[in-house]
């Protein structure tokens, strides 16, 4: 059989229109990447299957895995995310300008999640209307007023950036409540250096791992007490969420508590943890759920997920949750749209990183634009993540289309549009050759009560494993890359 690519340098794979990371054109890889073009096309496809198969075997021996709730009927409902081998190569002035942005846009929206629970000055000054933030539904009344600690109601946030074929980049969505891929971003740099230890050490590229040390900075920074050693707790939905690998990979590594809302107990509005030999105080929550089920008593009466009376503990002061109830109103699709003028209001400041052009269907004049050109749209649920609820016009049948045009014209305000844009592409190995797939960046920025943000090197690469295909979601079967920043 033969290699991969037997002339180095040349695309195993046509460019077509789209941006390659690897590939410059048909005959010359981008000089970042010439180490990796070289090692990956000197060997064999036969040694390449034995890679990818050891590495299989470890995610299956390590428990990585992701849960698909619709699941196609050949397919597991848990499965271990497809992870890649070719890692995503990042220069380092192209990143330190991706950083720069990502730190003016989070700043940004932590200052208008202040503004929104208090003064409300963007409101009244006519930059963002009053009735996107009441019909919100993550807007939280309850946090009106409430003090959080140093302000910084962001603490983890993932932004999604892609890159257009003019080689830009551009925010595609804001992950704000309890954004998820940490694990894979940790665990795939670990994978990579058992795996690849010649490829990786000798290059230079930028350590991930003290960020771990950088988040649990960030969770302790939040503690009420003055404790130099505050309990923290991350609450988990339990074993059957999909992302409960993560929950129990970050628990592991920061060394805190990983639980449920059962071993949680709320006493003088305080929370305690239960343990073998009494009640022990928590200082910190750091919560993987949705404000709806974090507190019975507050939100969804019906939350067995949750902790009774962990609001009334919040509203004293005596325990800190990560993220801030109430952050969703930021994130929201809708919302999204004002975000460069949260940061020229907030800032003074044009921003770094332009946005994916956006349709707010509860305008007319663009509904009946989107309406026109519905084969060249994607069409968001404003309040849906993950990649449910979602129109690819290019991808959609006829009876899809007819669906989605019936939806919008009965509730246009539910949905956005964005005219499709063409992620950039990078090679991934199947069957022991390169293939081109769609990919995106989720960058991870932790921000502690110090309101300085963290921006993780490089980030989590997301891969549209299907041929074609422009969706990248874990929950829609998408893979993972390792991403390396170069130093």
């Amino acid at each position: 059989m033969s290699k991969i690519d037997p002339l180095p340098g040349l695309s195993p794979y046509p460019l077509q229109h789209f941006f390659d990371e690897m590939y410059a054109d048909e005959r010359n890889v981008r000089p970042h990447y010439k180490h990796v073009n070289r090692m990956f096309s000197g060997m064999s496809p036969e040694e390449l299957q034995a890679k990818q198969n050891m590495m299989q075997r470890r995610m299956m021996e390590e428990g990585i895995t992701f849960t698909l709730y619709n699941p196609a009927q050949d397919q597991p409902m848990e499965r271990t995310i497809p992870f890649d081998m070719i890692p995503r190569i990042i220069p380092k002035d192209e990143w330190e300008r991706l950083e720069a942005g990502i730190i003016q846009r989070i700043t940004a929206l932590n200052l208008f999640i202040h503004d929104i629970y208090h003064e409300q000055y963007i409101v009244k000054d006519g930059i963002v209307p009053r009735r996107m933030i009441i019909s919100n539904c993550y807007f939280r009344p309850e946090m009106a007023g409430l003090r959080v600690p140093g302000g910084a109601y962001v603490n983890t946030s993932g932004i999604d950036l892609i890159r257009h074929h003019d080689g830009q980049y551009y925010v595609l969505e804001d992950n704000l409540r309890t954004p998820s891929g940490f694990s894979y971003l940790f665990k795939g740099r670990s994978m990579m250096n058992q795996l690849f230890p010649e490829l990786s050490f000798a290059s230079s590229i930028r350590d991930v791992d003290h960020s771990l040390n950088r988040f649990l900075s960030v969770l302790r920074s939040l503690s009420p007490t003055r404790t130099s050693d505050p309990v923290i707790a991350l609450l988990t939905p339990g074993e059957y969420n999909s992302a409960y690998y993560e929950h129990a990979f970050l628990a592991q590594q920061m060394g805190i508590h990983l639980v449920e809302g059962r071993d949680l107990v709320t006493k003088d509005h305080k929370i305690y943890l239960k343990e073998m030999n009494g009640l022990r105080r928590v200082d910190v929550l750091y919560r993987r759920l949705d404000d709806d089920f974090i507190d019975p008593l507050a939100f969804q009466p019906n939350s067995l997920l949750g902790v009774a009376g962990l609001m009334n503990a919040y509203r004293a002061g005596n325990i800190a949750i990560a993220n801030a109830p109430g952050t969703g109103v930021a994130d929201d699709k809708a919302m999204y749209v004002y975000v460069p003028d949260m940061i020229r209001y907030y800032l003074n400041e044009e921003p770094i990183l332009g946005n994916v052009p956006t349709y707010l269907l509860s305008r007319a004049q663009e509904r009946q634009y989107v309406l026109d050109h519905l084969p060249e749209m994607v069409v968001k649920e404003t309040s849906l993540s993950g990649g449910y609820g979602m129109l690819i016009g290019s991808e959609a049948t006829k009876e899809d289309l007819a669906e989605f045009r019936l939806k919008i014209l009965a509730e246009p305000e539910r949905y956005i549009a964005q005219p499709i844009m063409s992620l950039s592409r990078a090679p991934v190995l199947s069957g022991g050759t390169m293939t081109p797939r769609h990919i995106d960046l989720r960058a991870f920025v932790l921000m502690g009560a110090d309101r300085k943000p963290h921006v993780i090197p490089g980030g989590l690469t997301r891969v549209a494993m299907r041929e074609g295909s422009l969706v990248v979601n874990s929950s829609q079967g998408g893979g993972v890359k390792d991403t390396w920043v170069m130093a």
